[in-house]
């Protein structure tokens, strides 16, 4: 197995005012999924979701109508991403990909060059990621004077945020080595629980310093890739934004 995607999928879209999993909420009238099966079914070799058992029905019969041989894993408490990721991790550990992917189901604006870039870009670092530069960032990566992220800023637990700032698109390339062996060991650190929502976070996974190799990042095709869809308003950019592509 060469390359797979592990996609937290277990949000319940509250700020969207959503009636269904926040995964088969429409956008531009086809579910979040519909989307996120056209970025990455020409990269991807075998698809994970992570979902809430709730709505595991419902999310595997969007996967059969879209043709998408998926497997699913469940997230009984809503307790962090860093949680919802390594829900994959048995299954994985048995396979050794060579890559695996972690993508954010909210993010339906990623453009095909940008994973072409990611694709090519050196597969022996041990996590790659499209990043840009955008103002007022929910997100971010801030780095030392050699350009390596030594910190990771988060405006959801009250970080300090500068007015412009280098934020990721959720998309994650991470050697397989690196989610199999690695990520299980940086999730016993107490760094990953946010302060303010006491949730397991994955981002700070880009500065810890026992990763084994470098982080690269390549830059994102346009700032609209990193809006993620969690309010009407995010949701009404999106859609501008996919009419006009």
């Amino acid at each position: 197995m060469t390359r797979v995607l592990v996609m937290p999928a277990a949000g319940v879209g509250s700020r969207l005012g959503s009636p269904v999993a926040k995964v088969l909420h429409p956008v531009a009238g086809r579910p979040m999924l519909a989307h996120l099966a056209a970025i990455y079914r020409p990269w991807i070799d075998a698809w994970h979701l992570v979902v809430r058992p709730a709505d595991r029905d419902a999310v595997a019969a969007a996967c059969a109508a879209l043709d998408l041989d998926v497997a699913l894993h469940l997230q009984p408490e809503p307790i962090g991403m860093l949680d919802a990721i390594l829900r994959a991790h048995a299954t994985l550990a048995a396979r050794r990909p060579r890559e695996v992917w972690i993508g954010w189901c909210d993010q339906v604006a990623l453009r095909q060059g940008t994973l072409r870039r990611l694709a090519a870009s050196d597969a022996s670092a041990a996590i790659r990621l499209p990043t840009c530069l955008r103002p007022e960032p929910y997100i971010h990566l801030e780095r030392d004077a050699a350009g390596r992220i030594v910190r990771v800023r988060h405006r959801r637990e009250g970080d300090a945020m500068p007015a412009v700032g280098e934020t990721d698109a959720g998309l994650f390339a991470l050697r397989g080595d690196v989610y199999v062996d690695d990520l299980p060991r940086f999730a016993r650190q107490d760094i990953t629980t946010g302060a303010r929502t006491a949730e397991r976070n994955f981002l700070p996974f880009l500065a810890w310093p026992g990763l084994p190799g470098p982080v690269c990042t390549v830059a994102c095709e346009d700032v609209s890739e990193t809006i993620g869809v969690n309010t009407p308003e995010d949701l009404a950019t999106v859609e501008r934004v996919l009419a006009g592509r």
